[in-house]
């Protein structure tokens, strides 16, 4: 509607204005036209004029709208702002401007200043305020400036988690948030919560355990998180386990899916879903031991050869030493001579360091 509007008033203005502007022509020169003839021919290169620059005015205005609809509200305010307070200085400098002595004839010089100078300082306004608009909005609200630098494309959003029911019930999940190594939204569907309902009203102990300790953990992370942990009530009544919709899920809102188990781990890759593994995590944040480093750990049981010992260290991994058996249920101060990755985990083979064990 805006559209029409626009282009019938500027169709109008310019009809109107060839019209009567044959008025305005020398008196000698309409004396030897047709005067009348002259005022239509005018009117319809007025009426094409005025449509060329109504057309041009309301692609203008779209796009102008268009990018003021795309522009973030922190933004349009602060320019918004600038805006203002650069027109009210310049109406500031201009008033003593209008108190000045000028002559007729140069009596044009002061609106053309009074417009020359409100155009200067509104741009100079709002280039200010996108300057300097970030370190008003941190004092004002610190979590405004990043959704700025978000929204002009200088930062990337964090993307959002979904969490799944192996890793809400491992609980590693938690200390991560807690300490803020895991960024953005944390998505715990809907169906998830039922299913570590239904683990948590099962007969067996040990999976009722589980069941609990998995929602006690949730009820934590929404008191420390807040409006970061959202409870999503998407569900797919034609998919029937929980792995598929979690899947579903994670390719429809392009999440990461986060999850210890080995299964949906595989699954999602396949179907080209990222997926975070705490498990992974917490093997890439293994200590390395390279040949040559000292450990101290204690010697729990005999190896399969006849002269090894085994150890663990505090992480699990374990530690084959050799000529280790006589040293069954003493702690010992081994040096490690080579490491081996294998599908069971890593295995470090080392020796007894006989010196600082004495």
């Amino acid at each position: 509607m805006i559209d029409a509007v626009i282009i019938i008033t500027f169709i109008l203005a310019g009809a109107g204005t060839g019209f009567h502007g044959v008025d305005l022509l020398p008196d000698p020169w309409l004396a030897t036209r047709n005067v009348q003839g002259l005022r239509w021919v005018a009117l319809g290169v007025g009426s094409f004029s005025g449509l060329i620059l109504g057309l041009l005015v309301q692609t203008g205005y779209r796009r102008l709208e268009r990018q003021v609809r795309e522009m973030p509200l922190e933004i349009l305010l602060g320019r918004a702002v600038g805006l203002v307070l650069g027109l009210l200085v310049a109406n500031l400098m201009l008033s003593p401007l209008f108190l000045l002595p000028i002559p007729e004839d140069f009596s044009f010089i002061k609106p053309l200043m009074a417009i020359f100078v409100s155009i200067m300082f509104a741009y100079t306004g709002t280039s200010l305020s996108d300057t300097h608009g970030r370190a008003l909005l941190r004092l004002v609200n610190p979590g405004t400036v990043e959704s700025v630098l978000v929204a002009e494309g200088m930062m990337q959003p964090a993307k959002s988690k979904i969490l799944d029911t192996s890793s809400v019930i491992d609980g590693r999940i938690q200390t991560l948030v807690e300490t803020g190594f895991l960024e953005g939204r944390l998505l715990v569907p809907c169906f998830v919560v039922q299913e570590l309902q239904l683990i948590a009203d099962s007969s067996n102990d040990q999976k009722r355990m589980r069941g609990r300790r998995g929602l006690d953990i949730l009820n934590q992370m929404r008191d420390h998180c807040g409006d970061r942990l959202v409870i999503h009530p998407a569900d797919y009544d034609d998919l029937s386990t929980v792995d598929a919709k979690l899947v579903r899920l994670s390719q429809e809102l392009n999440c990461a899916l986060v999850t210890n188990d080995y299964n949906l781990n595989k699954v999602a890759h396949l179907q080209q879903v990222e997926v975070l593994n705490v498990n992974d995590l917490a093997q890439a944040l293994r200590p390395t031991y390279l040949p040559g480093d000292s450990l101290s750990l204690k010697v729990l049981k005999e190896g399969k050869e006849p002269s090894q010992g085994v150890g663990y260290l505090e992480d699990g991994t374990m530690v084959v030493v050799e000529e280790g058996r006589g040293y069954v249920g003493k702690h010992l101060c081994v040096t490690v001579t080579s490491a081996l990755q294998t599908s069971a985990g890593r295995m470090i083979f080392a020796r007894p360091d006989v010196l600082a064990t004495v």
